[in-house]
This record gives C-alpha cells, structure tokens and sequence, in this order.
C-alpha cells in the first residue's frame, strides 16, 4: 500500500503558495490520506479565517467521494452531481460529518498507480482560481489526480464530461 509522506505534501503547498502568491490570492491547502485524516494544512499570510476549515472540507470530501465511486473526479462534479440528483442529500452528509464535507472547485484526488493515495483542497480564492492553483502544483510535484489505468467505464467518463460541460468546463475531461 502506498503512502503519502509529509515531505512531499510540504512540497506541493510550496508549490500551492507560490502559484497563489504570484496569482495575488491568499490560500489554505489541506492534503489528507485516503481515509480523509489529515496529513498537512497551511494557510498563508491575510487567507480568510474560514479557509483551512474549507480546504480540509474539499480534500476531506474528495477522499470520501472518490473513494466510493470513479463518478467523483473533483469537487466540482460532486456539487454538480448531488445539484441535479439529491441536493439535500449533500447538507444531510456536512451536518453528519460535523460540516467535513463541502464540494467545490479546487480539490482533487492523488493518486500513485492504480491507488488513491489521498485528496487535496485550496481555498481562498474564486473556484476557478483555486483549479489553476492545484493543476499548478501537481504538474511541479507530479502527483497524478487519475489512476494510471483508468478502469473508467464509458458510460461513466460520458457522464462526467457532461457535468464538466454544464459547469463551463468543457476544455476539461476523463
């Protein structure tokens, strides 16, 4: 089983932070194992009080999601999902889970292989804003948010790209 050490997720805030900090928006980032416990949380000079807080929600939400089902990519396709099927449903699980889960952009899973190896969330930014942060990050670390043989059914990735294109992400899919 692969695990996901501190030392590196010090390298990918470092990166989260200086992407921020060039964009002019200050951040938190949380990044979580598997299970959704936390590994490592930073929140930057002048980062809303609230947003370490939202930052461990997304990745928290991003782990539990994505752990059930290959449906739940990113945070974005979580609100998107729960909007149109149980919106309901999705206060239900933040008021069960004592307000751990959130969906929104700038979250996504980490994967090493075929294994989720844990979930980030950036918050503080506009959603948009925290997505390009967090696609920064990963490109300079190199952690993967898919696994490396995507088992995927099409049905599935058709779905999501949908979402994708109903949320103005149509540049973006599985």
């Amino acid at each position: 089983m692969a695990k996901l050490l501190a030392a590196e997720c010090r390298e990918f805030i470092q990166a989260v932070t200086e992407k921020a900090a060039e964009m002019g928006v200050p951040i938190s980032v949380a990044i979580v194992g598997p299970e959704g416990h936390l590994i490592a949380l930073e929140r930057m000079d002048d980062a809303g009080f609230i947003t370490p807080d939202t930052a461990r929600a997304k990745a928290f939400t991003v782990a539990a999601f994505r752990s059930m089902s290959p449906r739940f990519p990113d945070g974005l396709v979580i609100q998107q999902w729960f909007k149109e099927r149980n919106p309901q449903m999705l206060m239900n699980a933040a008021v069960f889970t004592n307000g751990q889960i959130v969906a929104s952009g700038g979250c996504a899973p980490i994967f090493r292989g075929a294994e989720m190896v844990g979930a980030y969330g950036i918050s503080g930014a506009t959603s948009d804003q925290d997505e390009e942060i967090g696609r920064h990050a990963r490109a300079r670390v190199g952690w993967a948010h898919q696994p490396e043989h995507d088992t995927t059914p099409d049905s599935v990735k058709q779905h999501v790209n949908e979402i994708y294109a109903k949320v103005g992400l149509g540049d973006r899919s599985l």
